[in-house]
């Protein structure tokens, strides 16, 4: 149910605000490989929900482009 909640608050977003979300879920999850590789991460789990936010993201910005175009 988190998942769905989510991407309702997506779809209301513009494709400026998707980018900018984007890019800041594309860092968390750069910070979350480094922490696992150093072994300072708790929550391994979080890495797979932050790639599949991204894949969601990125999902959304593609359908309101081809809804312009």
């Amino acid at each position: 149910m988190k998942a769905k909640n989510y991407v309702e608050d997506l779809k209301v977003k513009s494709v400026a605000e998707l980018s900018e979300d984007l890019v800041n879920a594309k860092k968390e999850l750069f910070n979350l490989r480094f922490q696992n590789a150093t072994n300072q991460l708790e929550n391994t789990s979080r890495i797979k929900e932050v790639r599949r936010n991204i894949a969601r993201i990125q999902t959304i910005i593609t359908q309101k482009n081809k809804a312009e175009a």
